[in-house]
Protein backbone atom coordinates (compact mmCIF):
# COMPACT_ATOMS: atom_id res chain seq x y z
CA UNK A 1 0.00 0.00 0.00
CA UNK A 2 1.02 3.19 -0.50
CA UNK A 3 2.08 5.39 2.37
CA UNK A 4 -0.08 7.91 1.63
CA UNK A 5 -2.96 5.98 2.91
CA UNK A 6 -1.78 6.16 6.05
CA UNK A 7 -0.66 9.88 6.40
CA UNK A 8 -2.73 12.04 8.48
CA UNK A 9 -4.56 14.46 5.82
CA UNK A 10 -5.26 17.04 8.87
CA UNK A 11 -1.96 17.98 10.21
CA UNK A 12 -1.41 19.46 14.02
CA UNK A 13 -1.46 22.86 13.17
CA UNK A 14 -4.79 22.66 11.15
CA UNK A 15 -6.69 21.35 14.37
CA UNK A 16 -5.92 23.71 17.23
CA UNK A 17 -9.35 25.22 17.52
CA UNK A 18 -11.29 23.32 15.22
CA UNK A 19 -13.33 21.70 18.09
CA UNK A 20 -13.09 20.78 21.69
CA UNK A 21 -12.56 17.82 23.13
CA UNK A 22 -14.32 15.10 22.58
CA UNK A 23 -15.99 13.07 25.34
CA UNK A 24 -15.07 9.78 26.32
CA UNK A 25 -18.71 8.31 26.88
CA UNK A 26 -17.95 6.07 24.20
CA UNK A 27 -14.73 5.04 24.44
CA UNK A 28 -14.95 1.96 26.20
CA UNK A 29 -13.37 0.10 23.31
CA UNK A 30 -9.69 1.43 24.23
CA UNK A 31 -9.97 0.21 28.19
CA UNK A 32 -10.39 -3.26 27.37
CA UNK A 33 -7.19 -5.20 27.16
CA UNK A 34 -7.35 -4.72 23.33
CA UNK A 35 -3.83 -2.69 22.76
CA UNK A 36 -1.53 -4.66 21.72
CA UNK A 37 -3.12 -7.00 19.00
CA UNK A 38 -0.92 -7.76 16.74
CA UNK A 39 -1.13 -7.71 12.63
CA UNK A 40 -2.16 -11.24 11.34
CA UNK A 41 -4.77 -11.17 14.98
CA UNK A 42 -6.13 -8.21 13.34
CA UNK A 43 -6.36 -9.90 10.11
CA UNK A 44 -8.41 -12.52 11.54
CA UNK A 45 -11.06 -10.37 13.13
CA UNK A 46 -11.70 -8.14 10.34
CA UNK A 47 -11.81 -11.04 8.11
CA UNK A 48 -14.01 -12.69 10.32
CA UNK A 49 -16.19 -9.39 10.57
CA UNK A 50 -16.71 -9.27 6.39
CA UNK A 51 -17.11 -12.90 5.88
CA UNK A 52 -19.54 -15.29 6.94
CA UNK A 53 -23.22 -15.17 6.78
CA UNK A 54 -23.45 -13.14 3.61
CA UNK A 55 -21.51 -15.26 1.65
CA UNK A 56 -24.66 -17.85 1.91
CA UNK A 57 -26.87 -15.40 -0.02
CA UNK A 58 -24.95 -14.39 -2.87
CA UNK A 59 -25.76 -17.11 -4.76
CA UNK A 60 -29.47 -15.21 -4.37
CA UNK A 61 -28.27 -12.15 -4.81
CA UNK A 62 -27.12 -12.80 -8.37
CA UNK A 63 -29.70 -15.15 -8.93
CA UNK A 64 -32.33 -11.82 -8.44
CA UNK A 65 -29.92 -9.20 -10.41
CA UNK A 66 -28.36 -11.73 -13.28
CA UNK A 67 -24.95 -12.13 -14.45
CA UNK A 68 -24.29 -9.03 -15.08
CA UNK A 69 -25.42 -7.66 -11.65
CA UNK A 70 -21.77 -9.64 -10.23
CA UNK A 71 -20.14 -6.36 -11.44
CA UNK A 72 -22.09 -4.74 -8.45
CA UNK A 73 -20.87 -6.60 -6.04
CA UNK A 74 -17.27 -5.53 -7.29
CA UNK A 75 -18.30 -1.93 -7.49
CA UNK A 76 -19.79 -2.44 -3.61
CA UNK A 77 -16.76 -3.88 -2.28
CA UNK A 78 -14.29 -0.93 -3.88
CA UNK A 79 -16.83 1.39 -2.29
CA UNK A 80 -16.68 -0.22 1.40
CA UNK A 81 -12.54 -0.42 0.81
CA UNK A 82 -12.35 2.83 0.09
CA UNK A 83 -14.96 4.16 3.03
CA UNK A 84 -12.88 1.73 5.27
CA UNK A 85 -9.06 3.79 4.34
CA UNK A 86 -11.39 7.30 4.78
CA UNK A 87 -12.83 5.71 8.18
CA UNK A 88 -8.89 5.85 9.20
CA UNK A 89 -7.67 8.62 7.96
CA UNK A 90 -10.45 10.51 10.25
CA UNK A 91 -8.58 8.71 13.20
CA UNK A 92 -5.48 9.91 12.20
CA UNK A 93 -6.27 13.22 12.50
CA UNK A 94 -6.94 12.91 16.34
CA UNK A 95 -5.56 10.95 19.06
CA UNK A 96 -9.00 11.21 20.72
CA UNK A 97 -11.50 9.01 18.41
CA UNK A 98 -11.38 5.77 19.19
CA UNK A 99 -14.93 4.89 17.96
CA UNK A 100 -16.90 5.18 14.79
CA UNK A 101 -19.47 7.74 16.70
CA UNK A 102 -16.48 9.90 18.11
CA UNK A 103 -16.00 10.01 14.00
CA UNK A 104 -19.20 11.42 13.62
CA UNK A 105 -18.89 13.88 16.31
CA UNK A 106 -15.85 15.34 15.72
CA UNK A 107 -17.27 16.05 11.89
CA UNK A 108 -20.79 16.72 13.02
CA UNK A 109 -20.65 17.37 16.69
CA UNK A 110 -23.12 15.67 18.94
CA UNK A 111 -25.76 15.50 16.00
CA UNK A 112 -23.16 13.44 14.08
CA UNK A 113 -21.93 11.09 17.50
CA UNK A 114 -26.00 10.22 17.62
CA UNK A 115 -26.55 9.69 13.98
CA UNK A 116 -23.56 7.35 13.48
CA UNK A 117 -24.33 5.67 16.80
CA UNK A 118 -27.66 4.99 15.95
CA UNK A 119 -26.91 3.50 12.66
CA UNK A 120 -23.96 1.55 13.92
CA UNK A 121 -25.56 -0.04 16.80
CA UNK A 122 -28.81 -0.96 14.63
CA UNK A 123 -27.07 -2.42 12.06
CA UNK A 124 -25.04 -4.55 14.22
CA UNK A 125 -28.12 -5.34 16.68
CA UNK A 126 -30.06 -6.57 13.00
CA UNK A 127 -27.29 -8.58 12.05
CA UNK A 128 -26.88 -10.48 15.12
CA UNK A 129 -30.59 -10.97 15.05
CA UNK A 130 -29.91 -12.68 11.33
CA UNK A 131 -27.36 -14.64 13.10
CA UNK A 132 -29.85 -16.47 15.02
CA UNK A 133 -32.13 -16.92 12.43
CA UNK A 134 -30.05 -18.52 9.87
CA UNK A 135 -28.83 -20.75 12.77
CA UNK A 136 -32.78 -21.56 13.37
CA UNK A 137 -33.67 -22.32 9.45
CA UNK A 138 -30.33 -24.62 8.85
CA UNK A 139 -31.01 -26.91 11.82
CA UNK A 140 -34.82 -27.03 10.76
CA UNK A 141 -33.48 -28.07 7.77
CA UNK A 142 -31.61 -30.50 8.94
CA UNK A 143 -34.34 -31.60 11.65
CA UNK A 144 -37.57 -30.85 10.83
CA UNK A 145 -39.81 -33.04 13.07
CA UNK A 146 -37.96 -31.24 16.26
CA UNK A 147 -39.97 -29.50 19.16
CA UNK A 148 -40.84 -29.26 22.76
CA UNK A 149 -43.32 -28.51 24.96
CA UNK A 150 -42.76 -26.28 28.26
CA UNK A 151 -45.54 -25.57 30.85
CA UNK A 152 -48.28 -26.33 28.26
CA UNK A 153 -46.56 -24.16 25.60
CA UNK A 154 -45.37 -26.00 22.31
CA UNK A 155 -42.26 -24.67 20.76
CA UNK A 156 -41.50 -25.69 17.33
CA UNK A 157 -38.35 -26.56 15.28
CA UNK A 158 -37.49 -23.33 14.46
CA UNK A 159 -37.96 -21.51 17.35
CA UNK A 160 -36.19 -24.16 19.97
CA UNK A 161 -33.43 -23.91 17.44
CA UNK A 162 -32.85 -20.54 18.11
CA UNK A 163 -32.95 -20.31 21.65
CA UNK A 164 -30.86 -23.26 21.73
CA UNK A 165 -28.29 -21.85 19.69
CA UNK A 166 -28.83 -18.28 21.95
CA UNK A 167 -27.71 -20.10 24.75
CA UNK A 168 -24.42 -21.43 22.95
CA UNK A 169 -23.43 -18.03 21.94
CA UNK A 170 -23.76 -16.69 25.52
CA UNK A 171 -20.20 -17.62 26.72
CA UNK A 172 -18.25 -16.09 23.84
CA UNK A 173 -20.49 -12.56 24.11
CA UNK A 174 -19.21 -12.22 27.40
CA UNK A 175 -15.74 -12.16 26.56
CA UNK A 176 -13.96 -8.83 26.62
CA UNK A 177 -10.69 -9.03 25.24
CA UNK A 178 -10.20 -9.06 21.02
CA UNK A 179 -6.90 -10.88 21.62
CA UNK A 180 -8.75 -14.14 22.60
CA UNK A 181 -11.67 -13.15 20.67
CA UNK A 182 -9.07 -13.98 17.28
CA UNK A 183 -8.86 -16.83 18.11
CA UNK A 184 -12.97 -17.53 17.83
CA UNK A 185 -12.32 -15.46 14.98
CA UNK A 186 -9.88 -17.78 12.90
CA UNK A 187 -12.21 -20.58 13.46
CA UNK A 188 -15.20 -18.43 11.66
CA UNK A 189 -12.51 -17.83 8.78
CA UNK A 190 -11.71 -21.42 8.42
CA UNK A 191 -15.73 -21.93 8.69
CA UNK A 192 -16.12 -19.97 5.51
CA UNK A 193 -14.10 -21.74 3.56
CA UNK A 194 -14.77 -24.94 4.26
CA UNK A 195 -18.66 -23.78 3.27
CA UNK A 196 -17.30 -22.84 0.13
CA UNK A 197 -15.27 -25.89 -0.84
CA UNK A 198 -18.21 -28.43 0.45
CA UNK A 199 -20.16 -26.49 -1.46
CA UNK A 200 -18.29 -26.97 -4.73
CA UNK A 201 -17.66 -30.75 -4.02
CA UNK A 202 -21.19 -31.20 -3.95
CA UNK A 203 -21.06 -29.54 -7.10
CA UNK A 204 -18.75 -31.34 -8.88
CA UNK A 205 -18.81 -35.23 -7.19
CA UNK A 206 -22.39 -35.08 -6.02
CA UNK A 207 -24.65 -35.32 -8.83
CA UNK A 208 -25.69 -31.37 -9.20
CA UNK A 209 -23.11 -30.22 -11.54
CA UNK A 210 -22.82 -26.42 -12.85
CA UNK A 211 -25.48 -26.29 -15.72
CA UNK A 212 -27.83 -23.60 -14.85
CA UNK A 213 -27.26 -21.03 -17.50
CA UNK A 214 -29.47 -18.82 -15.73
CA UNK A 215 -30.49 -15.02 -16.75
CA UNK A 216 -28.06 -12.36 -18.05
CA UNK A 217 -29.78 -9.44 -16.33
CA UNK A 218 -32.77 -8.86 -14.09
CA UNK A 219 -33.83 -5.43 -13.80
CA UNK A 220 -36.10 -5.91 -11.42
CA UNK A 221 -34.13 -7.86 -8.67
CA UNK A 222 -31.09 -5.30 -9.05
CA UNK A 223 -32.20 -3.67 -5.86
CA UNK A 224 -32.16 -7.02 -4.03
CA UNK A 225 -29.39 -8.19 -5.29
CA UNK A 226 -27.37 -4.95 -4.90
CA UNK A 227 -29.35 -4.71 -1.18
CA UNK A 228 -27.61 -8.14 -0.28
CA UNK A 229 -24.38 -7.69 -1.73
CA UNK A 230 -24.22 -4.44 0.47
CA UNK A 231 -24.87 -6.30 3.32
CA UNK A 232 -21.43 -8.71 2.89
CA UNK A 233 -19.59 -5.66 3.77
CA UNK A 234 -21.43 -4.25 6.63
CA UNK A 235 -18.10 -4.44 9.20
CA UNK A 236 -17.36 -0.83 9.28
CA UNK A 237 -18.34 -0.16 12.87
CA UNK A 238 -16.50 -2.47 13.81
CA UNK A 239 -13.64 -0.84 12.40
CA UNK A 240 -12.40 1.86 14.66
CA UNK A 241 -12.09 -1.38 17.72
CA UNK A 242 -9.96 -3.25 15.14
CA UNK A 243 -8.24 0.14 14.51
CA UNK A 244 -7.27 1.24 18.32
CA UNK A 245 -6.70 -2.49 19.16
CA UNK A 246 -3.85 -3.03 16.72
CA UNK A 247 0.27 -2.46 18.54
CA UNK A 248 1.08 -1.06 14.84
CA UNK A 249 -2.11 1.37 13.45
CA UNK A 250 -0.22 2.33 10.38
CA UNK A 251 -0.32 -0.84 8.82
CA UNK A 252 -4.43 -1.06 9.09
CA UNK A 253 -4.82 0.15 5.57
CA UNK A 254 -2.93 -3.36 4.98
CA UNK A 255 -5.40 -5.29 7.00
CA UNK A 256 -8.34 -3.60 5.11
CA UNK A 257 -6.47 -4.47 1.58
CA UNK A 258 -5.99 -8.30 2.72
CA UNK A 259 -9.46 -8.16 3.88
CA UNK A 260 -11.04 -7.10 1.28
CA UNK A 261 -9.54 -8.99 -0.87
CA UNK A 262 -10.17 -12.33 0.18
CA UNK A 263 -13.66 -11.91 1.71
CA UNK A 264 -14.48 -10.36 -2.42
CA UNK A 265 -12.91 -13.51 -3.84
CA UNK A 266 -14.89 -16.10 -1.88
CA UNK A 267 -18.16 -14.12 -1.79
CA UNK A 268 -17.94 -13.81 -6.14
CA UNK A 269 -16.68 -17.49 -6.37
CA UNK A 270 -19.93 -18.77 -4.30
CA UNK A 271 -22.15 -16.18 -6.13
CA UNK A 272 -20.76 -17.59 -9.49
CA UNK A 273 -20.63 -21.39 -8.63
CA UNK A 274 -24.06 -21.46 -6.60
CA UNK A 275 -25.91 -19.95 -9.72
CA UNK A 276 -24.51 -22.09 -11.53
CA UNK A 277 -25.57 -25.08 -9.55
CA UNK A 278 -28.97 -24.51 -8.61
CA UNK A 279 -30.29 -21.32 -11.03
CA UNK A 280 -32.93 -19.52 -10.51
CA UNK A 281 -34.52 -21.98 -7.64
CA UNK A 282 -31.14 -20.77 -5.62
CA UNK A 283 -32.83 -19.91 -2.10
CA UNK A 284 -31.73 -17.04 0.03
CA UNK A 285 -29.26 -19.64 2.21
CA UNK A 286 -27.70 -21.92 -0.90
CA UNK A 287 -27.37 -24.76 2.24
CA UNK A 288 -31.31 -25.24 2.34
CA UNK A 289 -30.91 -26.20 -1.37
CA UNK A 290 -28.27 -28.88 -0.65
CA UNK A 291 -29.31 -32.85 -0.86
CA UNK A 292 -28.88 -33.72 3.17
CA UNK A 293 -27.96 -37.29 2.45
CA UNK A 294 -24.64 -35.85 1.00
CA UNK A 295 -21.53 -35.94 3.30
CA UNK A 296 -20.24 -32.53 1.66
CA UNK A 297 -23.67 -31.20 2.30
CA UNK A 298 -23.98 -32.32 5.65
CA UNK A 299 -19.85 -30.62 6.44
CA UNK A 300 -21.12 -27.39 4.62
CA UNK A 301 -24.46 -26.83 6.59
CA UNK A 302 -22.82 -28.27 10.19
CA UNK A 303 -19.53 -25.79 9.03
CA UNK A 304 -22.37 -23.24 9.05
CA UNK A 305 -23.08 -23.26 12.22
CA UNK A 306 -20.44 -22.24 13.33
CA UNK A 307 -19.72 -18.87 11.86
CA UNK A 308 -23.03 -16.83 13.62
CA UNK A 309 -21.00 -18.41 16.95
CA UNK A 310 -17.61 -16.74 16.18
CA UNK A 311 -19.03 -13.69 14.74
CA UNK A 312 -21.57 -13.01 17.03
CA UNK A 313 -19.85 -11.72 19.66
CA UNK A 314 -17.11 -9.23 17.46
CA UNK A 315 -20.40 -7.73 16.25
CA UNK A 316 -22.13 -7.33 19.21
CA UNK A 317 -18.75 -6.31 21.21
CA UNK A 318 -19.22 -2.31 20.70
CA UNK A 319 -23.17 -2.19 21.36
CA UNK A 320 -21.90 -3.74 25.04
CA UNK A 321 -19.55 -1.25 25.37
CA UNK A 322 -21.16 1.85 24.43
CA UNK A 323 -23.88 0.80 26.73
CA UNK A 324 -21.54 0.06 29.85
CA UNK A 325 -20.12 3.49 29.55
CA UNK A 326 -23.71 5.06 30.51
CA UNK A 327 -23.66 4.04 34.02
CA UNK A 328 -21.48 5.69 36.36
CA UNK A 329 -17.82 4.27 36.89
CA UNK A 330 -18.27 3.12 40.67
CA UNK A 331 -20.66 0.33 39.15
CA UNK A 332 -18.42 -3.25 38.42
CA UNK A 333 -17.61 -2.91 34.98
CA UNK A 334 -17.33 -6.71 34.83
CA UNK A 335 -20.70 -7.71 36.32
CA UNK A 336 -22.10 -4.77 34.59
CA UNK A 337 -20.75 -5.98 31.12
CA UNK A 338 -22.08 -9.46 31.48
CA UNK A 339 -25.36 -8.46 32.46
CA UNK A 340 -25.95 -6.09 29.81
CA UNK A 341 -24.30 -9.21 27.46
CA UNK A 342 -26.87 -11.28 28.22
CA UNK A 343 -30.01 -9.18 28.27
CA UNK A 344 -28.63 -8.19 24.46
CA UNK A 345 -28.76 -11.93 23.43
CA UNK A 346 -32.29 -12.69 24.77
CA UNK A 347 -33.70 -9.57 23.26
CA UNK A 348 -31.88 -10.85 19.94
CA UNK A 349 -33.79 -13.94 20.44
CA UNK A 350 -36.64 -11.89 20.51
CA UNK A 351 -36.69 -10.30 17.52
CA UNK A 352 -35.62 -13.46 15.67
CA UNK A 353 -38.57 -15.48 16.52
CA UNK A 354 -40.64 -12.32 15.61
CA UNK A 355 -39.36 -11.93 12.16
CA UNK A 356 -38.10 -15.20 10.93
CA UNK A 357 -37.25 -14.18 7.18
CA UNK A 358 -33.81 -14.07 6.55
CA UNK A 359 -33.22 -12.97 3.10
CA UNK A 360 -35.99 -9.97 3.42
CA UNK A 361 -34.58 -8.80 7.11
CA UNK A 362 -30.58 -9.26 5.32
CA UNK A 363 -31.67 -6.97 2.18
CA UNK A 364 -33.50 -4.66 4.61
CA UNK A 365 -30.09 -4.30 6.76
CA UNK A 366 -27.83 -3.61 3.99
CA UNK A 367 -29.95 -1.56 2.03
CA UNK A 368 -30.62 1.05 4.93
CA UNK A 369 -28.32 0.30 7.73
CA UNK A 370 -25.34 -1.26 5.96
CA UNK A 371 -25.26 1.58 2.81
CA UNK A 372 -25.47 4.31 5.50
CA UNK A 373 -23.49 3.15 8.07
CA UNK A 374 -20.33 1.47 5.62
CA UNK A 375 -20.68 3.90 2.82
CA UNK A 376 -22.57 7.22 3.05
CA UNK A 377 -21.60 8.11 6.38
CA UNK A 378 -17.95 7.62 6.47
CA UNK A 379 -17.49 9.91 3.11
CA UNK A 380 -20.05 12.39 4.62
CA UNK A 381 -17.46 12.49 8.11
CA UNK A 382 -14.37 12.29 5.81
CA UNK A 383 -15.26 15.42 3.49
CA UNK A 384 -16.18 17.20 6.78
CA UNK A 385 -13.06 16.48 8.87
CA UNK A 386 -10.53 16.77 5.50
CA UNK A 387 -12.43 19.95 4.27
CA UNK A 388 -12.38 18.55 0.80
CA UNK A 389 -15.52 19.36 0.82
CA UNK A 390 -14.38 22.98 0.11
CA UNK A 391 -12.01 21.91 -2.66
CA UNK A 392 -13.23 20.59 -6.02
CA UNK A 393 -10.91 17.91 -7.26
CA UNK A 394 -10.91 14.12 -8.23
CA UNK A 395 -11.11 13.02 -5.06
CA UNK A 396 -13.86 14.98 -4.08
CA UNK A 397 -15.86 14.11 -7.24
CA UNK A 398 -15.07 10.31 -6.45
CA UNK A 399 -16.53 10.58 -3.16
CA UNK A 400 -19.79 12.15 -3.93
CA UNK A 401 -20.43 9.46 -6.52
CA UNK A 402 -20.22 6.91 -3.56
CA UNK A 403 -22.62 8.91 -1.63
CA UNK A 404 -25.18 9.36 -4.80
CA UNK A 405 -24.43 5.56 -5.24
CA UNK A 406 -25.49 5.01 -1.78
CA UNK A 407 -28.21 6.82 -1.38
CA UNK A 408 -30.11 5.17 -4.59
CA UNK A 409 -29.01 2.09 -3.56
CA UNK A 410 -30.68 2.70 0.00
CA UNK A 411 -34.13 4.07 -1.01
CA UNK A 412 -34.65 1.27 -3.93
CA UNK A 413 -33.58 -0.95 -1.90
CA UNK A 414 -35.15 -0.19 1.46
CA UNK A 415 -38.45 0.07 -0.13
CA UNK A 416 -38.32 -3.44 -1.89
CA UNK A 417 -37.44 -4.77 1.13
CA UNK A 418 -40.08 -3.54 3.25
CA UNK A 419 -42.76 -4.46 0.91
CA UNK A 420 -41.57 -8.13 0.99
CA UNK A 421 -41.51 -8.23 4.63
CA UNK A 422 -45.10 -6.83 5.05
CA UNK A 423 -46.19 -9.25 2.86
CA UNK A 424 -44.76 -12.14 4.28
CA UNK A 425 -45.91 -10.97 7.26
Amino acid sequence: MDAKLCEPLIHDETQNGLAPKLEEVESNCHHLNTTSVPFFKTCFNGLNALSGVGILSVPYALSEGGWLSLILLFVIASAAFYSGLLMQRCMDTDSDIRTYPDIGYRAFGNIGRISVSVFMYVELYMVATGFLILEGDNLYYLFPNTGVEIAGIAIEGKQIFVIVVAVVILPSVWLDNLSLLSYISASGVLASVIILGSILWTGAFDGIGFDQKGTVFNWNGIPTAVSLFAFCYCAHPVFPTLYTSMNNKRQFSNVLLVCFTLCTISYASMAVFGYLMFGSNVQSQITLNLPIGKLSSRVAIYTTLVNPIAKYALMVTPIVNATRSWFPYQYNKRVLGLLISTCLVISTVIVALAVPFFAYLMSLVGAFLSVSASIILPCLCYLKISGTYKRFGCEMVIIWGIILMGVAITISGTYISLLEIIHHL
